[in-house]
């Protein structure tokens, strides 16, 4: 009898991954297949065909030092529970045969090589048939990841662009991001993640057979983002001097930070913030398989003694002291990642919290969570992992105190600022869904909200405060915008039955998302006489040249402070908030004849709002469209003067594409915009 030769092997790649849902993932080195769901592989026999009455195939699939060995039967195809593998039983051919291979919805997540043994009455030969990538399986029931609904797989795994939410409550402001998952060497470089993290390096045995489970994998990916255990992504810096790196607030997608530590050698890629280390820890949780969505918590507090309070201190004229070590960032931006919690109970499944950014170490390392939302807003906190942390910075109170040389002369408390507004995107709109009632118990949630990019002019922001004479009331009468001045009012009320004269003390300071204000930049006093039981509304402006260079991602605080000089009350109120930036407007021609493979062309236009002339960058990014250049330099741009940037692309994917658009201008703000491109297969 002949031998039984293997001549080539074919692993369908493209009809398995546009099966397994990984049809993006095109540059990849090795197949990539999802557990739970079987691949098929052809072989071409030379000589003579498969004869099952004498012949034996056995694989043998290895990741590390793990491995199992399946035969070849012609049963059916093995359930999502064990491995497996099974002769095709459509138009089966012994002499070209299909072999279906089964994975458990439990196998760990990696690089697998497969290699092949023939077994026949006169020889035993092996064969290597190449490699596979296995990653999760949001579609399969059976995975810890399983997600019901394909609209949000589609949004939580699948889409590699979204929104990210900054700015304020009241004044939501949407960044566009570009995930990148499926852009050349992300899937490597998230690989990459698992195989220099701690865990393996130390023992690859135990970290290979972990990586089944979902809640080990978040945990080490969401320490391996930063890096400050480990060789992780990315180095936080929030102040000074980012010449040694990249200014957080220019990352537009996390293609080029995972780019750039892949190609490095896992040397950490300088700086991010909050809202970067979330976006890239989001990349590679959707690339793993893992669902994820990027979530916003507005007036988020950092309780360092753990007693839920955060104390703030004011001066007697209303400025802002830092004084603090407890800290409230206006913003800061985490993920959830869903999965079941089966060491917890199928009551706490669902979406859990993960925090790359390094704050407070959990178990000897930066890292935070998973910890399930449902446990957040019923004060689980006695249930892993990192819950009494997260639980103060969605609910601790606020004391705010006024101090006059050193002494308090008036304070207050609020219950309600910390977490007012948890947010993330809307599946499949460009819009923020609020989901703060999923974190704590809140009356009528409203899901629905309008970003500041949708120039809500007319909303009004405003608080308030009151002392046994006097009440007070701050109010923004508008969305502050650049150029424009901010108008606001005071609304003073006389409790008593006497006439009064009252000291009225402003004072506007300038402050990042996470830091105490800086120095003073607007100041004003008056005096204000008020009849008995008068309430009197007085207005105020700060104009633009006294705020132009807030204008960006730093926020203003601004603070009202009433002196009564006849008893030396004092009574505070005060708000924080940003000014909404010019927008650069991004416009696709002949946009509902975008076809896949020709070349089509958009405009950005951007306004001068500023009081003089502006230089900077225009620069362009794309995922899945081959732009054909990426750099613009706008020189002296007069105020209200307008320029227009053609610019021409061709779309390398069918779907829904992000076309960004970035302007840094020379010594002032980062202007943004973007445009949804949907492309024809044609």
């Amino acid at each position: 009898m002949k031998d039984l030769v293997i001549k080539h092997v074919k692993l369908w790649r493209h009809d398995n991954q546009k099966l397994h849902q990984t049809e993006g993932f095109v540059g990849a080195k090795a197949l990539v297949v999802r557990r739970g769901k079987p691949f098929r592989i052809s072989l071409k026999l030379k000589e003579r065909p498969f004869d099952p009455k004498t012949d034996a195939l056995v694989f043998k699939f290895s990741i590390g030092h793990l491995f199992v060995k399946r035969s070849v039967t012609f049963s059916k195809v093995s359930p999502c529970s064990r491995w497996g593998a099974c002769m095709d039983p459509e138009g089966l051919d012994l002499q070209c045969p299909s072999i279906l291979i089964s994975t458990p919805a439990t196998a760990p997540v990696g690089t697998y090589s497969i290699q092949m043994f023939v077994f026949t009455p006169s020889s035993r030969k092996s064969y290597r048939l190449g490699n596979f990538t296995l990653l999760c399986n949001p579609w399969c029931s059976k995975d810890a990841v399983f997600l019901s609904f394909e609209d949000q797989r589609e949004e939580y795994i699948q889409n590699d662009s979204g929104l990210l939410y900054m700015g304020t409550p009241m004044s939501v402001a949407a960044r566009p991001w570009s995930f990148d998952q499926f852009e050349p060497d992300i899937l490597e470089a998230c690989l990459s993640l698992l195989q220099v993290s701690p865990q393996h390096l130390t023992n690859p045995v135990k970290d290979y057979k972990s990586r089944a489970d979902p809640i080990y994998i978040s945990r080490v990916v969401s320490a391996m983002i930063n890096s400050e255990d480990d060789r992780g992504v990315l180095k936080g810096k929030w102040s000074g001097d980012f010449t040694q790196g990249v200014d957080p607030s220019t990352w537009t997608g996390s293609g080029d930070i995972l780019t750039q530590w892949l190609k490095s050698g896992f040397s950490p890629v300088m700086y991010g913030q909050c809202w970067v280390f979330a976006a890239v820890m989001c990349t590679v949780m959707r690339v793993l398989g893992i669902p994820c969505r990027v979530v916003t918590n507005y007036n988020s507090a950092h309780d360092t003694n753990g007693n839920l309070v955060i104390e703030e201190f004011y001066n007697e004229l209303g400025k802002k002291l830092p004084h603090s070590k407890d800290s409230i960032w206006n913003f800061h931006v985490w993920v959830e990642c869903w999965m079941t919690r089966k060491d917890l109970g199928s009551d706490l499944n669902g979406w859990q919290v993960l925090d790359p950014t390094p704050q407070e170490r959990s178990a000897g390392v930066f890292c935070c969570g998973p910890a399930p939302v449902r446990a957040l807003r019923d004060r689980r906190i006695e249930l892993p992992y990192d819950i009494p942390f997260v639980y103060a910075e969605v609910m601790a109170s606020v004391h705010t105190v006024v101090l006059r040389e050193g002494q308090v002369v008036c304070s207050s408390r609020d219950t309600k600022r910390v977490g007012s507004l948890i947010c993330t995107k809307a599946v499949g709109q460009p819009r923020p869904k609020n989901i703060t009632g999923d974190y704590k118990h809140v009356k009528s949630p409203n899901s629905t909200l309008r970003s500041r990019s949708r120039h809500n002019s007319d909303d009004t922001v405003s608080s308030n405060s009151t002392s046994q004479g006097v009440s007070v009331t701050l109010t923004l009468e508008k969305a502050p915008v650049a150029g424009v001045p901010i108008t606001f009012r005071v609304t003073i009320t006389n409790k008593e039955t006497v006439a009064k004269e009252i000291i009225e003390h402003l004072n506007a300071q300038a402050k990042q998302y996470n830091h105490s204000p800086s120095d003073t930049f607007w100041k004003a006093q008056s005096v204000v006489k008020l009849a008995p039981l008068e309430v009197r509304v007085v207005r105020h402006q700060i104009s633009p040249f006294h705020y132009e260079y807030v204008v960006g991602d730093d926020l203003i605080n601004l603070a009202v402070v009433l002196e009564d000089p006849s008893n030396q009350q004092r009574v505070l109120a005060c708000e924080e908030f940003n000014i909404e930036s010019p927008q650069l407007d991004v416009e696709i021609m002949n946009e509902g004849a975008v076809n896949r493979g020709t070349q089509h062309t958009a405009v950005v236009s951007f306004t001068n709002p500023f009081s003089v002339p502006v230089s900077g960058v225009l620069i362009i990014r794309a995922a899945g469209l081959k732009l054909g250049e990426r750099e613009f330099r706008i020189l002296n741009l007069p105020p209200g003067g307008r320029v227009q940037q053609p610019l021409s692309f061709v779309p390398l994917k069918a779907g829904t594409r992000m076309m960004q658009a970035r302007l840094d201008l020379t010594n002032r703000a980062v202007v943004r915009g973007y445009q949804m491109v949907t492309v024809n297969q044609n």
